[in-house]
């Protein structure tokens, strides 16, 4: 799976870089998140729980920060395991631009799924990781910038919203992919 994102956020680049690799404050802006801890200047261990009904799965994640370029971009490199839900594992490039008093935050996410989580279709991956994506975007600017929104582009916007409304599994996605997205954006 392929996907790419633009978030639009109201704080300078170098404030959005050193909130990007601090730990406690992307635990706060990521939904169902149990710990993200620093490793190293460029390893982080994440767990971030979803429930779906009656199920219930623990998402560990292995990241590794690479070919950094402070403030401008890096690469993030995952792997998340959810137990019987299933895999994912992939990497995210991403990029930050001043423009106009504000930080341009772009992302190209490569991941691939297996166990469950491959089952469910890739629409529907697409939606909820999207919907992840901007959750977690309107939190960190808000941590940032109490008054400030982060807005995705409008393409975005429009792609994510009618996926996300169909589907009772969004969450499961979300985890998976949100790990590797949330770290860099995610980070996903």
């Amino acid at each position: 799976m392929q996907q790419s994102g633009e978030y639009r956020i109201s704080a300078s680049r170098d404030s959005v870089w050193q909130a990007l690799n601090d730990p406690d404050l992307l635990g706060e802006c990521i939904t169902g998140c149990q710990h993200v801890k620093k490793i190293d200047d460029e390893h982080f261990d994440v767990a971030v729980k979803a429930k779906i009904g009656p199920v219930s799965a623990t998402f560990q994640a292995e990241l590794e920060l690479a070919d950094l370029k402070p403030p401008e971009s890096y690469v993030i490199r995952g792997n998340a395991k959810g137990g019987a839900a299933g895999f994912a594992k992939g990497h995210a490039a991403v990029r930050l631009a001043e423009d106009q008093g504000v930080t341009v935050l772009t992302y190209d996410v490569d991941a691939n799924v297996g166990g469950k989580l491959a089952q469910v279709g890739n629409r529907l991956v697409e939606g909820a990781t999207r919907k992840m994506a901007d959750d977690f975007f309107t939190a960190f600017s808000k941590r940032l910038d109490p008054d400030a929104v982060a807005t995705p582009s409008v393409e975005d916007a429009r792609a994510g919203a009618d996926q996300y409304e169909n589907s009772g599994q969004w969450k499961i996605w979300a985890i998976a992919f949100g790990v590797l997205i949330l770290a860099a954006v995610l980070a996903i």
